[in-house]
């Protein structure tokens, strides 16, 4: 599918700057109360006000996929480190990746831990890696699961899920959290049927992103595979057409911000978990991801912090 603009801005120019705000958008979301500091970068309190927002577009993805009949499942932002570590995900991303570590110490390694607190010194000497690790897309905990039901049927397998993930990768654009919330569609089946999937949502997502009134382009694209062999990982995931994201100016014109991405796996989901069609041969993956924080900024940015002020149509569409 080739790039393509729904909406126009004014080149390299964002509603704000033609404002001529001094302060970053950033700061004008912590200024505003919409999003709360913690002291740390890409980890964020969120007001009453942006979880509306939230909400709203949570439930605008539901509405698009309501009639396909998805099966809907809910993981927590955590997933078993076997099965995270058979996933592949540490050979594309191990920078991205989080574990959770636990104290395994004694009462003289906790009464350690403790002055350690004291004089501001390390006290982590004692933590060890735990059975689990922080989710890094909301997909990855349902391969495994959909695996042990058995041989895909006829029609494939469509599922809905939603999780906070984590990446790695603190920053001060609004746009990178470490922590943030992802909704997913995940078709399972023969290529045929997981590429029919995918084009539909590339013509659904564009459209309910556009009726938000948005400026936006559908381009293909890469994940940020690490290092050297990273690099022709995603060049080949580009040239295969095997990725396309949506993409909203947030932080600059330049540089926009991917919002919604479509992706299709091939065989790769389906030979790591042993994912079969009903025939016997390896099944294969796709799925939409809508980045929930992401567009809710997307919004804000281009709507402005006030959604009392929001053009009349956006807020019909996202609260009736």
């Amino acid at each position: 599918m080739d790039g393509f603009a729904a909406t126009s801005l004014s080149p390299g120019v964002l509603p704000d700057d033609e404002a001529g705000e001094p302060r970053s958008f950033l700061d004008r979301l912590f200024d505003g109360g919409l999003l709360i500091r913690t002291g740390v970068d890409g980890l964020y309190g969120r007001s009453g006000a942006f979880e509306s927002v939230v909400e709203a577009v949570d439930r605008l993805a539901t509405g698009l996929g309501a009639e396909d009949g998805a099966e809907a499942l809910r993981f927590p932002p955590a997933m078993a480190r076997t099965a995270f570590e058979r996933s592949g995900y540490l050979k594309g991303f191990p920078n991205l990746a989080g574990t959770v570590h636990c104290f395994c110490g004694n009462e003289a390694d906790h009464a350690n831990l403790l002055a350690c607190l004291e004089a501001g010194d390390d006290w982590t000497g004692k933590q060890a890696a735990s059975e689990v690790v922080l989710t890094p897309a909301a997909c990855y905990p349902l391969y495994p699961v959909a695996a042990a039901r058995g041989r895909l049927p006829a029609d494939g397998l469509l599922f809905d899920l939603q999780s906070y993930c984590f990446r790695h990768e603190p920053s001060l654009e609004p746009t990178r959290m470490q922590l943030f919330r992802m909704r997913e569609y995940v078709r399972m089946g023969s290529p045929e049927q997981v590429l029919a999937f995918r084009e539909m949502w590339l013509e659904r997502g564009t459209a309910m992103m556009a009726g938000l009134g948005l400026p936006l382009a559908v381009d293909p694209a890469n994940d940020p595979f690490f290092g050297r062999a990273g690099r022709m990982l995603a060049n080949n995931q580009r040239n295969q057409g095997l990725k396309f994201e949506l993409n909203v100016p947030v932080n600059s014109v330049e540089k926009p911000t991917a919002c919604l991405s479509f992706n299709y796996h091939q065989d790769h989901f389906g030979l790591t978990w042993g994912l079969e069609q009903a025939d016997g041969s390896v099944a294969h993956t796709a799925c939409v991801g809508f980045g929930l924080e992401r567009i809710t900024l997307a919004l804000l940015r281009h709507h402005g912090l006030d959604l009392a002020k929001w053009p009349a149509a956006v807020r019909e569409k996202l609260w009736g």
